[in-house]
């Protein structure tokens, strides 16, 4: 028998597989209608599925070929709690910085809330200086 916590975690994985495959259809019906999303930058929450794939188009413009290696997961009552390394090749604009054709590795620790079978809210804080250090130009004179 599969435990509440056991399908949370299969559905964060799902989420996570389609992400990386480019089925950003499937994965916002794995959101509830009204899915908010709490990301670093932001005073507050955002909502909506919309919101959600924005951002995650970005990083797949971005990153095309963004594998998602989850290395630690845990579960409990509705939460899913998930360590995870990012990696791609930097093919196309994120935020500021133009393609750079680097391959970029940097990780991120997210909460997941549940509801049912959908997520219906996400914490994220990837580790985006890695990242921006890995992607910006080098300073003049070097």
């Amino acid at each position: 028998m599969t435990t509440t916590a056991e399908k949370n975690m299969i559905l964060i994985r799902t989420a996570y597989r389609s992400l990386e495959s480019g089925d950003l259809d499937l994965t916002e019906q794995l959101l509830t209608e009204d899915f908010i999303a709490n990301v670093p930058g932001t005073p507050d929450p955002l909502h909506g599925r919309e919101t959600w794939r924005a951002g995650a188009q970005a990083m797949k413009d971005a990153f095309p070929d963004l594998t998602i290696d989850v290395q630690d997961m845990f579960s409990v009552g509705d939460k899913v709690t998930v360590l995870v390394r990012l990696r791609g090749m930097h093919r196309g604009a994120f935020q500021q910085y133009e393609a750079t054709g680097r391959r970029v590795s940097f990780r991120s620790i997210e909460v997941y809330r549940v509801e049912g079978d959908k997520i219906a809210e996400e914490w994220v804080a990837p580790d985006v200086l890695s990242l921006v250090q890995q992607i910006a130009p080098a300073p003049a004179g070097r």
